[in-house]
C-alpha cells in the first residue's frame, strides 16, 4: 500500500515559498518521483495523509523516542546556535516543533530552506510555521539536491539517516556536504549503538528491524562509514545521549 496526495494550489499561497526541483519521472505535483523505499517501507509514517495526521503529535513523537524528543531537539538547537544568520538548510521535514523553533532563530535578511521529496510533508510543515517565517519549502530528493555548491552556512539532518537504504544515505550525506560552504558545518542527529547495559538494546532492536529495516545500520556502524572519504576525519564533535541510544555529530566542511 502506498498513496501520494500532492499539495493543493490553496496550500501554496501565502508568505512561505514552495518550489519544486527539476521535474523527474514519476508522480506528484512537484514532478518528483517518490522513492520506492518510501512507498514500500514508510507509507504508514510519512506518505499517507492519515499517517501525517496521526504522527503529527509531539507527545507521540516524544513517546516513540522514549521521552527524549525534547532532549534531542534542544541539543540540536543548541548546536545550531541562538541565531542563524545567512542560509541554513534542513534536509527533510520532521514531526514535532523543531523546525518552527529553528525558524524563530532566523534573523531578518537570512533564510531557512527545508527540502523534502514528499510534498505532503512540506504541506504539513507549512501549517506549523507562522505566516511571517523566513522559510522556503523545496520539493527535492535529498540524494540529488538541485542546489548550488557551497551555498549554505550550515545544514541539518535530524533523524533522517536511519530511514534510508545505504546508497541513498551515502548520496544524502555527500549532497549535504556539497552545498555547505567551506568552514560551515553539517549537524547529524540520529540513532546510535546503545551501551551494552542498556535495557532497550534487546527490546528495541527487533522492533526497529521490523518497522524500520535500515535503522539497525546505525547500531552496527558509525556514521563516517557512509561519509565521503574526504570528510571521514572531519567529525569535530560526537555526543551521545540516553546511554548511547542517540547521537549528535558535527562535521566541518
Amino acid at each position: 500500500m502506498g498513496s501520494f496526495f500532492p499539495v493543493t494550489d490553496r496550500d501554496l499561497t501565502g508568505p512561505l515559498s514552495f518550489a519544486a526541483s527539476t521535474p523527474a519521472a514519476g508522480t506528484g505535483k512537484a514532478g518528483l518521483r517518490i522513492p520506492d523505499y518510501l512507498n514500500e517501507v514508510y507509507w504508514w509514517t510519512y506518505v499517507h495523509p492519515r499517517a501525517v495526521r496521526f504522527f503529527e503529535r509531539q507527545w507521540l513523537v516524544n513517546l516513540i523516542l522514549w521521552g527524549k524528543y525534547v532532549t534531542m531537539r534542544d541539543a540540536t538547537l543548541a548546536e545550531m546556535g541562538d541565531s542563524l544568520p545567512g542560509r541554513t538548510l534542513q534536509v527533510a521535514c520532521a514531526y514535532g516543533n523543531l523546525t518552527p523553533q529553528l525558524a524563530a532563530r532566523v534573523p531578518e535578511g537570512s533564510q531557512l530552506d527545508v527540502v523534502d521529496v514528499l510534498p505532503i510533508q512540506l504541506e504539513n510543515l507549512q501549517r506549523k510555521l507562522p505566516a511571517d517565517a523566513r522559510v522556503s519549502l523545496l520539493a527535492m530528493d535529498s540524494s540529488d539536491l538541485q542546489l548550488p555548491d557551497a551555498s549554505y552556512d550550515r545544514a541539518l539532518l535530524f533523524f533522517l539517516l536511519h530511514e534510508m537504504p545505504v546508497p541513498v544515505r551515502e548520496a544524502t550525506l555527500r549532497e549535504a556536504l556539497r552545498v555547505v560552504k567551506p568552514g560551515g558545518k553539517l549537524v547529524v542527529v540520529d540513532f546510535a549503538r546503545p551501551a551494552a547495559w542498556h535495557p532497550l538494546k534487546y527490546l528495541w532492536h527487533p522492533v526497529l528491524t521490523r518497522l524500520e529495516p535500515f535503522a539497525p545500520d546505525l547500531w552496527t556502524w558509525p556514521v563516517e562509514t557512509w561519509l565521503p572519504v574526504t570528510h571521514r576525519n572531519r567529525i569535530v564533535s560526537r555526543s551521545g545521549y540516553f546511554g548511547g541510544f542517540y547521537q549528535k555529530l558535527v562535521i566541518t566542511v
